[in-house]
């Protein structure tokens, strides 16, 4: 896949980058941080900048990502019905992702940039359910992509003259993200256990509250209806 990539973009430039790019923000298997990383490779070959290569993975996956989105915003739930779109967005994988939002609110836009396969169906989801507006999709995803692309443009830009020691390193950092990633979640979901723990909590002591409070008005009214009875009044 690096080599065929690798073979493109020397002959079509960053128009080539951008468009994988794109094509990689609608689910089509190519791995993105791959392309990224070889369009690095050839601006440490001197064809490119690396710099306008950073430019271009960021315009490129943020026009990818925001096409999926308004699909989804702009097709509804009647999206499911294209067959391409039916492989990539299943009922049960849709379901995964909304519980994902339940759970983790809109910082899944931001972690979604690093989960290849999970990326378009997230994206998707959130222009379907009209929960994320679209300053918050492009901040979110934007500021994810200030993170992902210049990591591996530069790092293609490094390593293309020792492929053996770049596609090591690119493993590493693969694994290493997705070891961020795996920590990060299980913080946000203690975070967010331990929150609507306390959320259950007050609303149980507000409850008991309110109890309380009704019942002292009911004994209140009931004592004076009595001293009233004992007293002749009417």
């Amino acid at each position: 896949m690096a080599a065929f990539l690798e073979s493109f973009f020397l002959q079509y430039g960053y128009a080539a980058v951008f468009s994988v790019l794109i094509a990689c923000g609608f689910g089509v298997p190519i791995p993105e941080d791959i392309t990224l990383v070889t369009g690095g490779i050839i601006s440490g070959l001197g064809y490119t900048d690396p710099h306008i290569m950073v430019a271009v993975g960021i315009a490129g996956v943020l026009a990818g990502d925001g096409l999926v989105f308004a699909a989804g915003r702009f097709w509804g739930d009647s999206i499911m019905r294209f067959r391409f779109i039916a492989r990539v967005m299943t009922p049960q994988r849709y379901a995964q992702v909304e519980e994902k939002f339940e759970k983790y609110g809109n910082w899944v836009l931001f972690v979604a940039r690093f989960l290849p396969g999970l990326r378009t169906p997230i994206y998707m989801t959130a222009g379907i359910s009209r929960k994320v507006s679209v300053l918050r999709f492009i901040l979110m995803d934007g500021l994810a992509a200030l993170i992902s692309v210049p990591l591996w443009v530069y790092l293609g830009d490094y390593g293309a003259t020792n492929r053996e020691w770049l596609m090591k390193t690119v493993h590493q950092v693969q694994h290493g993200l997705f070891a961020a990633i795996g920590i990060g979640a299980v913080l946000l979901g203690w975070f967010w256990w331990r929150t609507r723990s306390r959320r259950r909590f007050y609303r149980e002591k507000l409850a008991e509250s309110r109890a309380r409070r009704k019942a002292a008005k009911a004994e209140k009214k009931a004592a004076k209806q009595n001293a009233r009875q004992n007293t002749g009044q009417p």
